[in-house]
């Protein structure tokens, strides 16, 4: 799947780099810390994939990266740890390190003299963009290990691309982007919709409205069912590639909607923001993007009173998201929970990534 051609420019003075980051074994190296949070999409999910536009927020939950000198490259989360002692050791494997893996098979840096732990609060593979907060925060503090200092725009994109071309994930942008910018977003993709080299890619428009939006009146219900978003998204990519009609028309209307979504959050229209969520999912629905637990908790939130509510992130499992703009939120939250939600969480306006020495 990779369609890099030429090493890329960072990969490049990454590696110019790392004699002089290397050169003591890391010993004058002092720890840091780097976190990022997940994200929920309110309206315009999944066309981050197909050069459309997303409206989106952050959660409060974050992926973390801890590194500490040490003498040699080692991998730890959890209770379990890994030594990484040359290119070999960097095969994916399908257990936990693959991920920080995939980083230094990009980077070509398993020299690095390190000991790398990582965890996160966002539960794995539920919509909420986890994976890609830990990639997010794990990029982001190697690069800071050894001295190089990206701007958002090419923090996201790189994540993308290694998730893309390494963890072989079909993925859009939202999930990179949002965790790495943070905050609410309106978030435009356009020209984005067909895979480049990372020198290649245009930068996505970020549109930040933290500080317009009135109120975040959500409430999020997490089934409990863990599924890899990619196979969600792989075969509704190939249809549309392939031009059918139905899913080329599907993912306009989403973006349109996207945009009229943002002007209902913006203005508390409450009304005109619950049709466009209710429309958005049902077209995705309609496209095999769903799944019965999703369906299950979005038929509870609506039938307690919730006037929209649509997929969060990737379907057949995952989260819902629901527009509840009541000031008691127990009747909802009682409903989710009947209804078999393992979590009830909330949308916030935070940092995306952060770094911290």
């Amino acid at each position: 799947m990779k369609s890099e051609k030429t090493p890329s420019a960072l990969r490049q003075a990454l590696r110019q780099t790392q004699d002089t980051a290397q050169g003591s074994g890391g010993a004058s190296k002092q720890a840091l810390r780097c976190t990022a949070p997940g994200r929920a999409g309110i309206v315009g999910n999944p066309t981050d994939m197909y050069g459309g536009a997303v409206l989106a927020c952050s959660v409060p939950l974050r992926a973390w990266v801890e590194i500490e000198p040490a003498p040699t490259l080692t991998l730890e989360t959890g209770d379990q740890t890994a030594t990484i002692r040359g290119m070999a050791d960097l095969r994916p494997r399908g257990d936990r390190f693959d991920l920080a893996r995939a980083i230094f098979r990009y980077l070509k840096l398993p020299e690095m003299r390190a000991a790398i732990r990582f965890g996160s609060e966002i539960p794995m593979q539920s919509g909420l963009a986890g994976s890609t907060a830990l990639l997010v925060a794990m990029v982001r503090s190697i690069l800071a290990w050894l001295d190089r200092r990206p701007h958002l725009y090419q923090l996201a994109e790189t994540a993308r691309f290694i998730e893309l071309n390494y963890l072989e994930v079909v993925c859009g942008y939202q999930d990179a982007y949002m965790t790495t910018f943070g905050g609410l977003n309106y978030m435009d993709f356009r020209g984005k919709q067909f895979y480049r080299n990372l020198e290649a890619e245009l930068f996505g428009t970020v549109e930040r409205l933290g500080d317009v939006a009135p109120a975040l009146p959500f409430v999020l219900g997490h089934t409990g069912v863990q599924h890899h978003s990619g196979e969600v998204h792989k075969p509704l990519r190939e249809r549309w590639l392939e031009g059918e009609p139905e899913i080329v028309a599907a993912y306009e209307r989403i973006t349109e909607l996207a945009a009229i979504g943002k002007r209902a959050l913006l203005t508390a229209d409450w009304g005109a923001l619950a049709d466009a969520m209710n429309e958005n999912h049902a077209i995705q629905r309609g496209l095999g993007g769903s799944g019965p637990e999703n369906e299950r908790l979005i038929a509870a939130a609506l039938a307690a009173g919730a006037p929209g509510a649509k997929l969060a992130g990737a379907g057949q499992g995952g989260t819902i998201i629901a527009l509840w703009p009541y000031p008691d939120r127990k009747p909802l939250e009682d409903a989710l929970a009947a209804a078999g939600a393992c979590d009830i969480l909330e949308l916030a306006v935070v940092p995306g990534v952060q770094l911290e020495s």
